[in-house]
C-alpha cells in the first residue's frame, strides 16, 4: 500500500475513533464538568498515542534510511541498510542501496584508473631522478675528485666538503627514486623489500622489527604493491607523526590469504581526522579487495592493518 493511503488510513482510524467518542453517551454540559474534562483528556491523549505509535512504526525505515544516508563513505563499501518496510518505503531503500553499488563501482574504476596514472607518474620521475639527476651528480662528483688532485693544498678541504655535500645529495636522490619505484619488489620480492623498507625507516630514533612469515602465498603483482605501498606509508606516518621509539612490520599468512600489521608505541591517532594518506591507504586496499583497519594498537599507540584475500585459499 503507498505511504500516502497508509498515513491517510492511519489519520482516518483517529479521527473516526474520536467521532465515535462525541456520538457515543458521552454527553459535554456547559459549563463543562470536571468529570467531562477528564473524559475527554483522556480521549485525547489515547488518540495522540496511538497516532504517534502508528506513524513511528511507518516511519521508522525511513529514519533507519537517513542514518545510513548520513553515515554511508564510500571508502568503507558493503555496508545497506535492509531493505524493510512497504511500497514506496521499501522501493525508496532499494533505490539507495542500488545508487550505493553503482557509486562504489564507479569510484574503485576511477580510483584503479587514478592509482595506475600515480604509479606511471612515480616511475618516470624515478627514472629521470637516476638516469639524469643522478647521472649529472655522478659526473659532477667525478670532476670534483679530479679538480680536487690538481687543486692548491688550501683550497682541497672546501673541495672535498663539497664532494661530501654533493655525494650525499647523490644518495638521496638514489633513496627519493627507490621510494617511487620500488624496483627491489620486482627484483627480490615482497619479502625482502619488507625487510629492506623496515632497514630504510631505523634509524637513531626509531627501531623498527619486521616479523615476516617464510611460507607466505604467492601474491598477484597488483596485491604486492599495494602490500607495499601501504607499509611504506605506515611507516611514514609512524616516523613522521608518531613519536614512536619502536615499530613492528609483521606479515603473516591467515585462512584466507595475508596480513599485514604496523604497530608503534607512539601517541596514537586519537580523534584526529584522518588524512590523505590513510585515504590512499583505503582506496588501494579497495583495488583488490582487501580489507583495511586504523586504529589504537592493543599496547597503544596506532595499528594499520590490511587483509588480503588470496582467492585459492578461500573456503
Amino acid at each position: 500500500m503507498p505511504l500516502f493511503w497508509r498515513i491517510f488510513l492511519l489519520n482516518a482510524v483517529v479521527l473516526v475513533a474520536a467521532t465515535a467518542l462525541l456520538l457515543g453517551p458521552v454527553t459535554v454540559s456547559t459549563p463543562v464538568l470536571l468529570t467531562e474534562a477528564a473524559i475527554l483528556a483522556v480521549g485525547l491523549a489515547a488518540m495522540l498515542v496511538a497516532n504517534a505509535l502508528l506513524l513511528r512504526v511507518s516511519l521508522a525505515p525511513l529514519q533507519r534510511l537517513t542514518r545510513a544516508m548520513t553515515t554511508a563513505d564510500l571508502l568503507r563499501p558493503g555496508r545497506r541498510p535492509p531493505v524493510d518496510g512497504h511500497g514506496e518505503v521499501a522501493e525508496l531503500i532499494t533505490a539507495f542501496n542500488t545508487m550505493l553499488d553503482r557509486l562504489e563501482d564507479e569510484r574503485a574504476t576511477s580510483s584503479a584508473r587514478a592509482l595506475s596514472a600515480q604509479e606511471a607518474e612515480r616511475h618516470r620521475i624515478a627514472r629521470e631522478l637516476h638516469d639524469e639527476v643522478g647521472q649529472t651528480l655522478t659526473a659532477v662528483l667525478l670532476e670534483l675528485e679530479r679538480v680536487a688532485r690538481h687543486a692548491p693544498t688550501d683550497l682541497r678541504t672546501e673541495l672535498h666538503e663539497v664532494q661530501e655535500t654533493t655525494r650525499g645529495s647523490l644518495d638521496e636522490i638514489r633513496r627519493i627514486a627507490r621510494r617511487l619505484r620500488p624496483g627491489v619488489l620486482d627484483e627480490l620480492g615482497l619479502t625482502r623489500a619488507l625487510k629492506a623498507l623496515t632497514a630504510e625507516f631505523t634509524g637513531p630514533t626509531l627501531a623498527v622489527q619486521p616479523r615476516l612469515d617464510a611460507d607466505l602465498p604467492p601474491l598477484a603483482r597488483a596485491s604486492e604493491l599495494v602490500v607495499y605501498r601501504v607499509a611504506q606509508e605506515g611507516l611514514t606516518n609512524t616516523a613522521r607523526h608518531a613519536h614512536a621509539h619502536r615499530a613492528e612490520l609483521s606479515l603473516r599468512t591467515t585462512a584466507t590469504g595475508v596480513e599485514l600489521r604496523i604497530r608503534d608505541d607512539g601517541r596514537g591517532i586519537g580523534g584526529a581526522p584522518e588524512g590523505a594518506g590513510i585515504h590512499g591507504m583505503r582506496e588501494r586496499a579497495l583495488l583488490i579487495g582487501a580489507d583495511l583497519g586504523v586504529g589504537p594498537g592493543p599496547g597503544g599507540g596506532t595499528e594499520v592493518r590490511l587483509a588480503v584475500p588470496v582467492p585459492d585459499r578461500n573456503p
